[in-house]
């Protein structure tokens, strides 16, 4: 991917952390301009002191996605700074009321889910697409999952229902926009290790790691790098014709 996105100017939610770090890290490496928007500070802060250190442009923001002002002020300082938006990362995500059915999950945690996960995605585009237009092109990543192509009793009735609502969203906005010069697409990431979600699932229970593990062809479940790299190819000219995808990083999960 070296200098595959150079001259571009990439904004990235939620990357203080987990695969928005890591994604935020491999496009500045790409030769893009990165932009961190998050609520945590000093996640969103190290990323950037990280991205530099190794020679990349990178600034943050702090930024509440759930609030459609902060995102459209995000939305205004980079274009305000950069002169153009060509990509965003919707990657802002939360994951809670795991292993519940929709009489366990309580009425908070839909809300906060649902919020977090796909109200935002909505919220970034509608002040995203905007310069995007006017500019006559721009590519757009968000961050859907296995849980928004398939259900399962492993990640909750919120989560599985605000990702299969991510896809949906981007599909239409996709068919919107798509003879306008913008490319909308999801990434579908299957379990990745050394994530906050992860995290959520197993906890310390080993024995639950290891039979959720089992259910992946690969033997193994993905890494940051591995989404990183295919959110940095969705973004790069190497897929000018890919748009209204919804890409499963699974190991081979939704092959069975």
């Amino acid at each position: 991917m070296t200098d595959s996105l150079a001259g571009k100017t990439i904004l990235v939610t939620g990357g203080s952390s987990g695969i928005g770090r890591a994604t935020a890290a491999t496009l500045a490496s790409a030769g893009a301009s990165v932009t961190i928007a998050d609520v945590d500070t000093a996640g969103g802060e190290r990323t950037v002191e990280e991205i530099r250190a190794n020679g990349g442009n990178a600034a943050f923001i702090p930024t509440d996605v759930c609030n459609g002002e902060d995102v459209a002020s995000a939305v205004r300082r980079v274009v305000s700074i950069h002169g153009r938006l060509d990509g965003a990362f919707n990657n802002a995500g939360v994951l809670e009321g795991v292993f519940t059915t929709p009489v366990d999950c309580d009425e908070a945690t839909w809300d906060r889910v649902l919020n977090v996960n796909l109200k935002s995605v909505w919220l970034c585009l509608k002040h995203e697409l905007p310069p995007m237009l006017a500019q006559g092109g721009g590519v757009i990543v968000n961050h859907a999952s296995i849980a928004g192509l398939y259900g399962n009793g492993i990640v909750g009735p919120a989560y599985i229902a605000s990702k299969h609502g991510v896809v949906g969203l981007t599909r239409a906005t996709a068919l919107a926009y798509a003879d306008r010069g913008i490319r909308v697409n999801a990434v579908c990431p299957g379990i990745i290790d050394e994530t906050v979600m992860s995290e959520a699932i197993f906890g310390d229970d080993r024995r639950r790691e290891a039979q959720v593990k089992a259910l992946y062809p690969a033997g193994r479940v993905g890494t940051l790098a591995e989404v990183a790299e295919t959110v940095a190819w969705l973004f790069s000219d190497a897929a000018s014709f890919i748009t209204g995808h919804a890409l499963p990083i699974d190991g081979g999960l939704l092959a069975q």
